[in-house]
């Protein structure tokens, strides 16, 4: 597989205020990367650092073998995309007009949509099972339906790797679940997708590899059925962690360990 994007030895945070250090990850194209950590460890700051939101303060980030600095803006934005946490809009756009925003990475920003830039965000709310919401208001969907919006979103700007900033956050079981088979689909497009969560059972499920991050560093990376596992939880929170093995070898389950039961 391609590696479509790549941080060696990167340093991320502020002028004055590194957050991070010593940070090295590839992201492939096809694959799923999931990036688990507690709050605070940095990883929406190497997220926005592995975009060029922010500069790096030290190491390198690559994407597609050549610098990102070196990518003019209008480049980068074709190649890589962003989902931030789902915040609702403060505009009453319809699902239409909130993915064609994503087209002014081919248009500039105050170009009218075009005929192809509209067959492209139906296409892209197709992708995600959205068609049927295009002309409904954002403000009148459930709020896994506008995360969903968001990726058909990154999705009209055409870019071969998507980076989601916790897509799940607030969203309830049944959404959580849309969410996550939506992702698995953009990598099965073959879309280099990477992803950040609380829950080490959505990284087992849903991703191919993990990193665990915790103080600013790399605790652990590899293959997600090895890395995540009871005691590499423990490490990376600094709490008690009890795993449910399933059935017929099915994957296990990792819940939070909240003492026996009494009464």
């Amino acid at each position: 597989m391609t590696v479509m994007l790549q941080a060696t030895a990167l340093s991320v945070g502020y002028p004055g205020h590194v957050v991070g250090s010593e940070l090295s990850l590839a992201l492939r194209s096809g694959e799923v990367l999931a990036l688990l950590g507690p709050n605070g460890c940095g990883k929406t700051t190497l997220l926005k650092t592995l975009l060029g939101l922010l500069p790096a303060l030290g190491g390198t980030v690559q994407l597609q073998g050549r610098a990102l600095a070196q990518w003019p803006l209008a480049e980068r934005a074709r190649e890589l995309a962003y989902v931030p946490q789902g915040q609702a809009s403060t505009f009453g756009f319809t699902a239409l007009e909130m993915v064609l925003m994503g087209r002014t990475a081919h248009q500039g920003l105050l170009a009218r949509p075009s005929a192809q830039d509209r067959t492209i965000a139906h296409s892209a709310l197709q992708r995600v099972g959205m068609a049927h919401l295009a002309e409904r208001s954002v403000h009148r969907i459930s709020g896994g339906e506008r995360q969903l919006v968001l990726i058909a979103r990154a999705l009209a700007q055409q870019p071969r790797a998507v980076l989601l900033d916790e897509p799940t956050a607030s969203l309830d079981f049944g959404n959580q679940g849309l969410v996550m088979r939506a992702i698995r689909t953009l990598a099965g497009e073959g879309l280099a997708v990477l992803f950040t969560t609380h829950d080490p059972n959505q990284a087992l499920r849903c991703a191919d590899r993990a990193l665990l991050m915790r103080e600013g560093r790399v605790l652990a990376e590899g293959v997600v059925g090895q890395v995540i596992e009871a005691e590499g939880l423990r490490a990376l929170y600094s709490a008690g962690v009890v795993q449910v093995d399933a059935a017929a070898g099915g994957a296990p389950v990792f819940l939070p360990d909240c003492g026996s039961r009494t009464g």
